[in-house]
């Protein structure tokens, strides 16, 4: 039976990760999902045993006069911001999967209309609930590492034509932004969240086997200096053979070195570190291609569980709208480097 202090949500875009929302919102006991909003049809989705309206755009949903409380936004990249804005308007409080928007110019909108219609704004960066990206940002604030040196990041993965597909938005310029907006701003994120924000870019780009599949770059190599101290670079290319090799990040400090390591930053591969002994982490899942529910899209149940506690006044927002649209910068300041 639904209570009438459930929150309501209401889900747009049911690929991979807007079914992961709308299954997370089904499990919490504190949630009802109220609407979809996707072009396809249920049957098409894979979303039949839903029973709740889908409707074909926003447009629909918010003239539906459906009681919504918050809307998740899942939908292709290009969409976020003319979504949230319309259901901010709507006095709705909002989740958006990264990237917040394609531009700087376009996430500051979405954060303006948040703050003069009063409603919260939830970014998507549910990496950071993974036990290695939580033990380094505790490592990282302990100062037990002392001056950093430098940050290496390594994402390597495989997108081929079994993910660029002629007929989705993924590879499309104005739909999916590029490789960082799609693939990688998960990682520059934690880089972010742990060592603060960049200056001095340099970038270079190449497109090595993607010219019959996408818009844009499929690799990049790209440095740069912290404005907290220290050096940094990204290295980064979808043009890996048949599978993903990894996502990583290591660390050389004044009194050791750390490496975070497997497909999705999941996995702790080197520690040693000057009078220190490292804790016994819980178990990540390995993660595997594709969008599928492991790696990247396990943690998406805090990110649920983080709205409820918002919104039930127990707890502040883990990741927020300025830190969503700090990502957004850092991404469009890299590519404009390059030019």
């Amino acid at each position: 039976m639904v209570t009438e202090n459930k929150i309501k949500f209401a889900v747009i875009g049911c690929g991979h990760i807007g079914k992961r929302h709308a299954e997370m919102i089904i499990r919490h006991p504190d949630c009802e999902l109220v609407a979809l909003v996707d072009v396809k049809e249920k049957a098409q989705l894979g979303i039949e045993d839903y029973q709740v309206p889908l409707f074909k755009n926003i447009d629909e949903l918010l003239n539906a006069g459906i009681d919504i409380d918050v809307v998740n936004i899942a939908s292709p990249n290009g969409f976020h911001a003319e979504q949230a804005l319309k259901s901010l308007e709507a006095k709705k409080h909002i989740v958006v999967e990264k990237p917040m928007a394609l531009s700087k110019n376009d996430a500051e909108k979405v954060i303006f209309k948040a703050l003069h219609a009063h409603k919260h704004l939830f970014a998507v960066m549910q990496n950071r609930y993974s036990p290695p990206s939580v033990w380094i940002k505790e490592l990282i604030e302990s100062e037990k590492l002392g001056q950093i040196y430098m940050v290496q990041l390594n994402c390597y993965w495989n997108r081929d034509n079994r993910y660029y597909k002629p007929e989705s938005w993924h590879g499309k310029k104005d739909l999916d932004g590029g490789t960082l907006f799609t693939q990688f701003s998960h990682f520059i994120d934690i880089m972010y969240w742990l060592f603060g924000d960049i200056e001095n870019i340099h970038a270079k780009f190449n497109d090595f086997n993607h010219s019959d599949l996408t818009d844009f770059e499929d690799s990049g190599f790209v440095s740069f200096d912290f404005v907290n101290g220290g050096m940094g670079c990204l290295n980064f290319s979808t043009s890996v053979w048949s599978q993903n090799l990894e996502s990583s990040m290591t660390i050389i400090a004044e009194n050791g070195s750390v490496k975070i390591g497997g497909q999705y930053m999941n996995e702790v591969e080197y520690c040693h570190i000057k009078d220190y002994s490292m804790p016994q982490l819980a178990p990540t899942n390995p993660g595997n291609d594709y969008g599928a529910y492991k790696g990247s899209a396990a943690n998406h149940h805090y990110i649920i569980e983080n709205v409820v506690d918002v919104l039930q006044g127990k707890a502040p927002i883990t990741t927020n709208a300025l830190e969503g649209l700090k990502v957004v910068d850092i991404i469009e300041r890299i590519y404009n480097a390059s030019k």
